[in-house]
């Protein structure tokens, strides 16, 4: 096995990316990836990705067969995250039957890593209050696709302007709608305009949050 075929070989093991690989050991992305790839066949940072990696710059070459020997600890889960400044942020599950008067924001086991950098583009508040949800269904189309990854600001929870777009807890189940507030009531909008709007009366509409980004595969 070549040392490129090695090192993705264990950068897949550690669930690192080419790109937070380069950014541990202050390389670039595209020097990674021609290492993996046998465009570039050596490298005198070769110990460091080793060292990021749990292994031994002598095993990257070939020399051993044993990635274990003599190596210093991998670099755990937490320090990574620390070390590329990334944050934990829960999925919220839509799925759930929602609906109880005082209702606690209901999430998977689903955990994402973010850049705090990155959020902050979409919202300022604390990390631990925002979370992610799945697009899932056509209610909302064109503005939210089926597959669509969802950022939602649990700190925002007053609808201080209409027609924003919030995650609601309504008839027992979750949903992401358009709210308009009315005399009568809040008025539940969906973007798709095959589906009719309803009306949420005191007490049968419970925000979880705002949506402030949406994430979109091309």
């Amino acid at each position: 096995m070549r040392t490129g075929e090695r090192i993705a070989e264990l950068r897949k093991a550690r669930e690192l990316s080419q790109t937070q690989l380069a950014k541990l050991v202050g390389l670039s992305q595209a020097t990674i990836g021609k290492l993996e790839s046998g465009i570039s066949s050596g490298s005198s940072h070769l110990h460091k990705i080793a060292r990021a990696l749990g292994t031994t710059g002598e095993y990257l070459t070939g020399e051993t067969d044993d990635p274990d020997a003599g190596a210093l600890p991998a670099i755990s889960p937490q320090a990574l995250a620390d070390q590329l400044d990334l944050v934990e942020v829960q999925e919220i599950d839509l799925r759930f039957g929602l609906g109880a008067t005082e209702l606690e924001v209901p999430v998977t086991k689903q955990v994402r890593h973010f850049s705090r950098d990155w959020l902050r583009h979409y919202t300022s508040a604390n990390p631990e209050d925002v979370y992610f949800a799945q697009g899932s269904g056509d209610s909302m189309m064109p503005t939210i696709l089926d597959s669509d990854l969802l950022l939602i600001d649990t700190s925002q929870k007053n609808m201080t302007m209409s027609d924003k777009i919030w995650a609601v807890a309504y008839a027992g189940s979750g949903m992401i709608k358009r709210l308009r507030a009315t005399p009568e009531g809040v008025k539940i909008l969906s973007d798709n305009q095959a589906i009719p709007p309803e009306m949420a009366y005191d007490g049968e509409l419970h925000i979880l949050g705002r949506l402030v980004g949406i994430v979109r595969k091309m």
